[in-house]
């Protein structure tokens, strides 16, 4: 099968902090009735697959193009535990989520089978005035302050709050305390892992069991870090043109994520030679490749797989775009490589708005 774009089913999950903003904001066709706390756009794992929503792949899952295409999807990405290396969701929180942690590298060891390492980051798309995160413990709390606030629930007043706006992105290193706060939803980048340890949900009542959720405090316990450095905001760095912009917004061991900007009616290059996933957020476009699966269309709400080995592969924008660029932080064959000149990209597509030949997005760094 020639190489293509991929783009993936969504996986809906109900959740009892669920809502329906996701019909809104980007164009989700929601099942009836239900509270969707998530929508999974990119999954391999033991229970969740994506599916391939259209082109020559079309109902392959995702693990099956993995083994099947190999380093021409993932390039010099490793396999993680031999799945797709990164996880992509959206979250919807409709009520504040359960504070909770995820398990570090020595619980992962220890415990084996599906408990695994889960680094992740959350880019708001949208927060109300109000909106807000809980991310790791204050400065000077120590495993003995959090478990007395445990214990006379008061969790949340040993936990860092921040207020977020849209356009905020925060970096979650596995073991780092969170929750996410009501009135907020995030495009969430992650390692491919479900597992969560629940250290409080707020005295919430389950309504299918009529009691409250489990909580996992034993396992959480030896899994959270008190290192607030380790969770500093990151600077973040822009490159831009007349039409392009592209602004780094977390690198970390697991991924590295970029929002870019582009302007309506813009053709140019796409000069990857590694595995790039775009989370688009505003906009629709297509992607044209040497592929019978091309041109590849994308619309605000779509999360598209660039395989490595994609061919002669461009971006045409009908909208102001707007998406983000997410990318393995490997050692890369275009490390250096600089963003075309004027005179080294092809001649502009006399049919197709207009060529812009600086600034090509996401270019692939070097760890």
């Amino acid at each position: 099968m020639e190489i293509h774009p991929l783009i993936f089913e969504p996986i809906f999950k109900p959740k009892i902090w669920g809502g329906r903003k996701l019909e809104a904001l980007l164009a989700k066709r929601l099942p009836e009735g239900q509270r969707i706390g998530e929508s999974w756009e990119v999954a391999d794992l033991e229970d969740d697959q994506s599916v391939v929503a259209s082109g020559p792949a079309r109902d392959r899952m995702l693990s099956e193009l993995v083994h099947e295409w190999g380093a021409r999807l993932i390039g010099r990405a490793s396999l993680f535990e031999g799945r797709f290396p990164l996880l992509i969701k959206f979250l919807d929180a409709g009520e504040t989520l359960s504070v909770q942690v995820h398990p570090d590298e020595t619980m992962a060891r220890r415990l084996g089978d599906r408990v695994r390492v889960k680094n992740e980051a959350w880019y708001v798309i949208d927060a109300e005035d109000e909106g807000f995160i809980y991310r790791g413990v204050r400065e000077g709390v120590d495993a003995d302050a959090l478990k007395r606030a445990i214990r006379e629930q008061r969790v949340e007043s040993v936990l860092n709050r921040i207020s977020v706006r849209k356009g905020h992105c925060y970096y979650l290193p596995s073991g780092t305390i969170h929750a996410l706060g009501a009135g907020v939803t995030v495009a969430e980048v992650q390692t491919p892992s479900d597992i969560t340890y629940r250290i409080y949900d707020w005295n919430r009542i389950d309504p299918a069991t009529g009691r409250p959720r489990d909580l996992h405090l034993e396992e959480a316990l030896q899994c959270v870090s008190y290192d607030t450095t380790s969770i500093a905001d990151q600077k973040r760095e822009h490159v831009a043109s007349i039409c392009t912009s592209v602004t780094k917004l977390v690198r970390c061991e697991s991924f590295v994520i970029e929002r870019v900007r582009m302007a309506e009616g813009v053709e140019q290059q796409i000069p990857y030679d590694e595995l790039v996933i775009w989370i688009v957020l505003e906009g629709r476009g297509r992607i044209v490749c040497d592929s019978p699966a091309s041109p590849t269309a994308f619309r605000t709400g779509d999360t598209v797989v660039l395989p490595a080995d994609l061919s002669s592969a461009r971006v045409q924008t009908d909208d102001n775009c707007m998406w983000l660029e997410v990318t393995i932080p490997i050692p890369s064959s275009l490390t250096g490589y600089e963003r075309p000149s004027r005179e080294s990209l092809p001649e502009p597509n006399p049919t197709y708005g207009k060529s812009v030949p600086l600034n090509v997005p996401g270019k692939p760094t070097s760890s």
